[in-house]
Formats: structure tokens, C-alpha cells, sequence
């Protein structure tokens, strides 16, 4: 089995998918996503000028060979941009590979652990009452589990997570009005202030059952997040995401120390190096990576095995940034992980996005259900990629109120 082409597309329904798709000589194909949020051209670029040719005439049933020729090989290893290709590339082989084993992927790694996997859904608000609205939307769709983003009062501008216009559905961050980013004023005291009593409003609202996640997305210095974090303690979060910027991994420990709230990180990570330490060390509760970011199924795998050693569960990163294959790839180690916690999930069911990537996975009370299908289970329809092409857009960034650049 030999592989003879591979193709790489770019755009969808307000998201540019970088989708790559793996062709063989008996007639099998495989599918990745590339797809590095507004970044999307650049592992495009890698896939086509330096990864394709490679991949010619190569039996992609050696899946681990490739994938440690592809980082080994390239001498600058990691970054966002080198793994979010590699990841693409993995997913495709082992899709290939359940497919040419008639089975659906997680039989590879070992069976399920479990049918319906929890997700959680994205509520937010402009204002703490319009959040309450926006939980009790999710509730009624059977969500168990909900992250809670709300605006701020007297914040120069919208929160993280919080659009202007407040609509509860609307999870799409990405301005695609141009490639100049939107700025956001942030002021960490006025939000620490008031978080703490909207939590509990929340708490007291909806009771103990209700699984609880916030997002500070950076936003706080190691001190200010471990005070942060110890005031949410009576509140009971189900996780506290991204308290501080993880880069120097000891500022963990800082709030270890003085909070025992659940904490999730790892979104941004690329490879094991990223979450060593705060595995090895129990630092963290949840590990965050994606598959596509962090270089395919293979290393993902890798991770959610180790962290299984240290008390760490997996809450994979869902945002509408990851196409429906690399949603499907987690869905798969979802269903096996021993030690899996919750999957991020935004909505990414419209009758487009399924239009392009046609599947039997699905979401019922809360849960997601992987099918039966050999490989991902996710297809991906080339004549509906031809509506759709690459359209420039960014994310916000963040600045203090004196106009200093602040982490997004």
C-alpha cells in the first residue's frame, strides 16, 4: 500500500478548515485538520511545498515511522504551525488505518471505556442575568456541564468570551472583517472584584449538580490568580481554565499552594514538553491539548497516557477552530481514555458544516456519541469545499486601560 497523492484545502462555513486529504493506490483515503486558527495559510503552506512530497510513495500503515520523520527530521522542532501539519498527516494515517482494518478507530486503541462522552457548552452574557438566560438555554438542551464567561461592569469593552451583541449562541470569536484584530481593554481588579459574586449567583441559582467551568484566558499574574482562585473554593468549580500563562511552569505551583480548585490548562500546548512538568508534578487536574495542535493522535495519545499516571484527566480543547475530523479524532481517544474528563464542544452542526463534513457522530443530553463507521467516521466533501475559500481574519488582543499589550 503505497500513498500517491495528497491534497490540502482551506475554508468552510465561517471558519477557514485547513482539511488535508491522504489518497492510496487502493483507492482508501485518509483525512487530517490543519487548521491553526488565524494561521490557517501557514500549515497549509508546510503541508503543500515541504510535507506532500514526502509523503509520495510512502505505506502510510507506518504511521509511527512517519510521524517521527516528520518531526525528528525537520531539526526545528514544535510550534503551532510545524504541528498543527504533522497533526493533520497523523490523523489521516490512522484514519487509513481503521479504515483498511474495518474498524472504527477507537477499536485500535483498545475499545471504550465508555459510550456517551460528557461535553460542555460555552454560555455567556454582557451581563450576569443575560448569562443566567444563556445556562438555562444549555440546560434545556440537556447540557450537564457549562463554561461561563460575563461581562464585567464598567469594563472599557467586552470580556473573553463575551461578545457585544451578547447572543447566547454565538461561540465564533474570529472577526472576519479584516486581518487587523479588534481591541479589547481588560482591567484585572474590576474583574476580580466582581467574578466571584456572579459564580455564586450562578451556584446559588442552578445548585450542586450543575458542572460549573470559567475561563480567565491568561489574563492574571501568578499571585492574582492563586488569590483568584481561592475565594472560588465554596463555589465548587468543575474546573478553573488558564488562571495564568503557563510558559514558566513553576508559577504553577504558586497556586497549588494555595487553592485546591480544579485547574485546566494546556490549549495552546504543542507537544509533552509543554505539559510535562505540570503532569509530572500534578500541578494541573485537567490537560487541555488538541490533537491537531499538538501533532496528531499519536503524541495526543502519548500524553493522555501519562497524564493517567499522575491523576490528570483529559479535557481536550473544542473551540470551532477544529474541523469536525480532528473533533472526531478526540471523540475516538475520548471514548477509550481511561482517565477521560470532559470535551470542549461549540456547536458546529449547520446544515453546511455537515454539508462538507458528513458523519454519524452524535450529541445527545449532553454527551457525544461516537459511530460505528470504519476510520474517523467523518467524511469530507470535495464539491462542497469548492464553495468556500480562504477569507482573512483574526482574533482580538488585549490591552490595560494605559494601552500596555496584554495577554490574550
Amino acid at each position: 500500500m503505497k500513498i500517491t497523492d495528497a491534497k490540502v484545502f482551506i475554508g468552510g462555513p465561517g471558519k477557514n478548515y485547513v482539511t488535508l486529504k491522504i489518497y492510496t493506490d487502493q483507492g482508501l483515503y485518509g483525512l487530517g485538520d490543519a487548521t491553526l486558527n488565524n494561521r490557517e495559510t501557514l500549515p497549509a503552506i508546510y503541508l503543500r511545498d515541504y510535507i506532500i512530497p514526502n509523503l509520495i510513495g510512502k505505506d502510510p500503515r507506518n504511521s509511527e515511522d512517519i510521524w517521527q520523520f516528520l518531526y525528528r527530521g525537520a531539526y526545528f522542532r514544535r510550534g503551532p504551525i510545524a504541528m498543527a501539519a504533522f497533526g493533520a498527516v497523523d490523523m489521516a494515517l490512522w484514519d487509513l488505518k481503521a479504515k483498511l482494518a474495518q474498524m472504527p478507530l477507537y477499536q485500535l486503541f483498545g475499545g471504550k471505556s465508555r459510550e456517551g462522552a460528557l461535553i460542555y457548552a460555552h454560555a455567556t452574557g454582557s451581563d450576569l442575568e443575560q448569562l443566567l438566560d444563556s445556562i438555562s438555554h444549555y440546560q434545556e438542551q440537556g447540557y450537564k456541564a457549562v463554561r461561563v464567561q460575563c461581562g464585567i461592569p464598567d469594563m472599557p469593552s467586552a470580556s473573553y468570551g463575551v461578545r457585544d451583541n451578547g447572543n447566547k449562541n454565538d461561540d465564533y470569536i474570529t472577526d472576519f472583517s479584516g486581518i487587523r484584530p479588534k481591541v479589547e481593554i481588560w482591567d484585572s481588579e474590576r474583574y476580580i472584584r466582581y467574578m466571584p459574586e456572579a459564580l455564586a449567583k450562578i451556584r446559588d441559582k442552578f445548585g450542586p449538580d450543575l458542572k460549573i467551568l470559567h475561563d480567565v484566558h491568561h489574563r492574571l499574574t501568578p499571585r492574582e490568580a492563586a488569590a483568584f482562585a481561592k475565594t472560588l473554593e465554596p463555589i465548587n468549580l468543575y474546573w478553573l481554565e488558564d488562571p495564568t500563562p503557563a510558559e514558566d511552569q513553576n508559577a504553577l505551583r504558586m497556586l497549588r499552594q494555595h487553592s485546591t480548585i480544579p485547574i485546566a490548562i494546556g490549549e495552546v500546548f504543542n507537544s509533552i514538553y509543554d505539559c510535562h512538568t505540570l503532569i509530572k508534578d500534578e500541578l494541573i487536574d485537567f490537560i487541555r491539548v488538541s490533537a491537531t495542535y499538538a501533532g496528531g493522535i499519536t503524541p495526543t495519545k502519548r500524553i493522555v497516557d501519562f497524564a493517567g499516571f499522575h491523576n490528570v484527566r483529559t479535557g481536550f480543547h473544542g473551540a470551532p477552530s477544529h474541523s469536525p475530523i480532528s473533533m472526531a479524532a478526540q471523540a475516538h481517544l475520548n471514548a477509550w481514555a481511561p482517565n477521560f474528563g470532559i470535551q470542549e464542544y461549540l456547536v458546529l452542526g449547520t446544515k453546511e458544516c455537515d454539508a462538507l463534513f458528513p458523519s454519524d457522530h452524535r450529541v445527545e443530553n449532553g454527551a457525544f456519541y461516537v459511530s460505528d463507521a470504519n476510520g474517523l467516521g467523518v467524511d469530507f466533501d470535495e464539491k462542497e469545499a469548492s464553495k468556500y475559500q480562504y477569507e482573512a481574519g483574526s482574533h482580538p488582543i488585549v490591552r490595560l486601560e494605559d494601552g500596555t499589550m496584554w495577554n490574550y
